[in-house]
């Protein structure tokens, strides 16, 4: 009876400090978040409320007051000027992943591993994230930029608020190929359906993107464990296993 008593004794006093974390979490890293989110609510009690968006947007709701701890966002640059904003605190700033940029088409044979399909414009729609709010986007601007295609390609873009929306459009068929994360293609650690040109990391940015702790997550425990949690083994391996470097 007093053991019964005593495992009971610890199990509401864990429940009882346990907290919850508000994310706003980057449209490209969803699947791997709320992978993350299950793992560290089993393993610390606290719970991980995520709210996914565009790095932009996301930054905008911040900044008019939403009720966010933590943001992962797709950059280094929005955590780095919420910090010199005094929106974040400062010291709480890292890198949790390395995003890929790929192109891709819902259909295979399409799209071939050398991205030469943007040279013969064999599409009609070409899908891509607004490049002023999503990095991704941005990505895929400079690697048309690099590629000397842009002017070719651009009045045949599908223009998405997202990047998770511009994988919509080319998963539906509304645009034939499109830019998307290679973290919306992998499925147990291999791309998925389809056909896909992985872009190489030199022709754009590294996308770099950073986790900081906003405002209103100071001195909340569920915050700081959440963040501690990030970058621990089982979070890498997810990470990881979406085909981004950590």
């Amino acid at each position: 009876m007093k053991r019964n008593a005593l495992v009971l004794g610890l199990a509401m006093s864990a429940t009882a400090q346990a907290g919850d974390v508000q994310v706003a979490v980057a449209a490209n890293f969803m699947a791997p978040a709320k992978q993350i989110a299950q793992h560290f609510e089993r393993d610390t009690g606290h719970k991980a409320t995520l709210s996914f968006g565009g790095t932009g947007k996301l930054y905008a709701q911040i900044r008019n007051g939403a009720p966010f701890d933590v943001m992962l966002a797709g950059d280094d640059t929005t955590p780095a000027r919420l910090e010199a904003e005094g929106g974040a605190l400062a010291g709480t700033r890292f890198t949790y992943a390395t995003g890929r940029l790929v192109l891709w088409s819902a259909r295979p044979g399409l799209v071939d591993d050398k991205g030469e399909v943007l040279k013969k414009g064999e599409f009609k729609h070409i899908a891509i994230a607004n490049p002023r709010l999503a990095p991704y986007g941005a990505a895929a601007i400079e690697t048309l930029t690099a590629r000397r295609l842009l002017d070719a390609v651009q009045a045949r873009f599908v223009q998405a608020d997202n990047i998770a929306q511009a994988h919509q459009f080319v998963a539906t068929g509304n645009a034939e190929l499109g830019f998307v994360a290679l973290s919306q293609l992998m499925k147990n650690g291999k791309l998925g359906e389809g056909s896909a040109w992985v872009v190489p990391a030199s022709l754009h940015q590294p996308i770099r993107q950073d986790a900081v702790i906003i405002d209103k997550g100071k001195g909340k425990p569920a915050a700081e464990a959440w963040m501690k949690y990030l970058k621990g083994d089982k979070a890498k391996a997810v990470i990881k296993s979406f085909g981004y470097e950590v």
